[in-house]
């Protein structure tokens, strides 16, 4: 079509009212150029919020690691592309999770620093992810609890896990990749016809799981204690899914942000090596756009899933992990490296020129970015020393600290980081995982 038609047209006929999905339609033409979105102003609402963003492959970690530690260290190569927020991050060397096997398999520990293979006679075992805990914490105020973005949508595989999150039986919760299908749920109102068939949908999964509660409740006393286990932890995800449909219903009739989608590169795609730079751009602008709103105070993204992505100009992300300490290889790497940073001081610029109670965005909003593997010295795909660094919060009590050096082989859990996070989004615990403390604080 050569005209753009509204993202609130409907279709109409026998006095029933259906709207129409995203529609290529229905978004501006644009050429593949760098997004024109700017941020606002202002925020709708001040809230504690989190963001957790992940990198597969590790990085090149010789550009990475900052010569000097403390207030006045030195930026690394690497880490010179977010010059322009030195005093808003904190760079977390030496770190890890003792538990954790690393390699490809870190995406799937990185939030919740479990060891997989805990349980015996069971190859995979995680835990819950400590963006989840606060996302419990929050949910009942914002429309969606949490929000999980990757460059594949689903869970993935054990051991390749699509998705950051994992809620209290360790199960993996599904993650988002298409901008569209993510504008659509976050901002797109609903008409009359999809309210009422919307309303169906939930009645009728709300009658199954009542009859499936019913029949399991006289099943369990039939059963062994180790089947009373299993089928108790069933259970549980029929009710977290009660819990969701009763969620969902309650913000039916609440109006959804109106976000204008002129500037937004809603079609990009995540596999896309031409595309690459402007889908990690849209879903940034997107979760920056959540957290304005108030629509969510909790994101975890998987910026590419383990053993794969593309960088900025469509190289083989995965591949050059393996480098062997190849110095061209390396080289590469570190290109990698500081696009990505590129795009995080992008998402960091957003936050902090929007204003936000007292302070501005970034001063409410906590950032982590790093990876669960370090491809080290030699490609050898190392859980030791990740690279790692968090940046805002001030207003929520984080002290930054410059670069805050540990030794590889003795130093406190990431997980400490992890419950200082948690506890700054207003969760009252003192232990996550394996935590021993907290952090920056």
């Amino acid at each position: 079509m050569s005209k753009t038609i509204s993202r609130r047209m409907v279709l109409r006929g026998l006095g029933v009212s259906l709207s129409l999905p995203l529609l290529d339609a229905m978004m501006p033409r644009a050429a593949a150029a760098p997004s024109q979105f700017k941020p606002l102003a202002k925020s709708l609402a001040t809230q504690p919020r989190m963001i957790c963003c992940y990198v597969p492959n590790g990085v090149n970690i010789l550009e990475w690691m900052p010569e000097t530690a403390g207030a006045d260290y030195q930026l690394s190569p690497t880490l010179q592309t977010l010059a322009d927020h030195r005093n808003d991050f904190t760079v977390l060397t030496g770190m890890g999770h003792p538990n954790s096997q690393g390699g490809h398999s870190g995406a799937d520990t990185w939030l919740t620093g479990a060891d997989l293979s805990a349980t015996p006679g069971s190859d995979y075992t995680n835990w819950v992810s400590a963006d989840q805990i606060a996302a419990e914490h929050h949910s009942k105020e914002t429309r969606f609890g949490s929000l999980q973005l990757s460059d594949s949508s689903g869970t993935g595989s054990a051991g390749h896990s699509h998705t950051l999150s994992f809620n209290r039986r360790g199960t993996p919760v599904p993650a988002e990749n298409s901008p569209k299908r993510l504008f659509e749920r976050l901002f797109v109102p609903e008409s009359a016809g999809d309210r009422a068939a919307t309303l169906k949908r939930y009645a009728e999964q709300k009658s199954i799981l009542d009859s499936v509660l019913a029949e399991a409740k006289a099943l369990h006393k039939k059963l062994g204690k180790k089947d009373q286990r299993k089928l108790d932890q069933y259970l549980g995800s029929v009710r977290e899914t009660e819990q969701r449909v009763e969620r969902l219903e309650n913000w039916i009739d609440v109006p959804k942000p109106e976000i204008d989608a002129k500037f937004l590169q809603l079609s990009s795609k995540s596999h896309d090596a031409h595309d690459r730079p402007m889908w990690i751009d849209v879903m940034m602008e997107l979760s920056y756009l959540a957290f304005l709103t108030d629509t969510t105070r909790v994101i975890s993204y998987e910026w590419s899933r383990e053993a794969g992505g593309l960088g900025g100009g469509g190289e083989n992300h995965h591949e050059l992990s393996h480098h062997g300490g190849d110095a061209g290889m390396l080289k590469k790497l570190g290109v990698i490296d500081r696009f990505h940073l590129s795009r995080l001081a992008r998402f960091l610029d957003f936050l902090k020129q929007t204003e936000d109670g007292d302070g501005n965005m970034l001063d409410h909003t906590m950032v982590m970015y790093g990876s669960g593997m370090n491809s080290g010295e030699g490609g050898e795909h190392s859980p030791k020393n990740l690279p790692l660094l968090v940046a805002g919060g001030h207003r929520l009590g984080l002290k930054h600290s410059g670069h805050v050096a540990h030794d590889k082989d003795n130093h406190p859990p990431l997980s400490n980081l992890l419950l200082t996070m948690i506890q700054k989004m207003g969760v009252e615990t003192d232990s996550f995982s394996d935590s021993t403390g907290t952090m920056l604080t």
